[in-house]
């Protein structure tokens, strides 16, 4: 039986990045929220990439490091919390270092999960099922996915989403 990785909240990313100094640290770890792209894309990022007048950017294939994972190009509509974090492209840094911070960040923010990097791709697959309430079919093209069950390992339901999808509660409670 796969192992479902831990993931982080919108919050508990904030507070990662309020730890975090280096602004190319800060727009790795929200792209890896946000576009969910995984590290090895954002690290081969170049401003070339971005089409500034879409807000789209073209994620090739050939950014994964090829195998199965890099056969797609894609393009992902660029979210509105990095717009601005764009200029600072290219990330200038390796995968091990990104690693590095991160794990580094997310312990000074007070987070005892296990997490990765990876982390980051999964908790904004999350997201967007749970908090953005985007279609699983949605969000397996945003993430680029062949297959709806790969997809279904990056997402996760909580709780209190099962509780406010299958009893329609609203915000404010009982």
């Amino acid at each position: 039986m796969r192992k479902i990785p831990e993931f982080i909240t919108e919050e508990e990313l904030i507070s990662i990045i309020k730890k975090t100094k280096k602004e190319h640290h800060k727009l790795a770890f929200l792209l890896g929220f946000y576009q969910c792209m995984r590290i090895s894309e954002i690290v081969k990022l170049m401003q070339i990439d971005i089409d500034k007048n879409s807000k789209i950017i073209k994620v090739h294939g050939s950014m994964s490091g090829g195998g199965a994972k890099g056969d797609k190009d894609r393009n992902i509509p660029i979210a509105p919390e990095i717009i601005r974090g764009i200029k600072n492209l290219p990330i200038g840094c390796g995968v091990r270092s990104l690693q590095r911070a991160f794990k580094i960040a997310a312990r000074k923010a007070g987070i005892v999960k296990k997490l990765h990097f990876h982390s980051l791709r999964h908790s904004g697959a999350t997201y967007y099922l749970n908090i953005k309430g985007w279609d699983i079919r949605l969000v397996q093209q945003f993430l680029g996915h062949a297959r709806l069950d790969t997809t279904q390992i990056y997402t996760h339901v909580t709780p209190k989403n099962l509780i406010d999808k299958m009893w329609g509660v609203k915000k404010g409670g009982f």
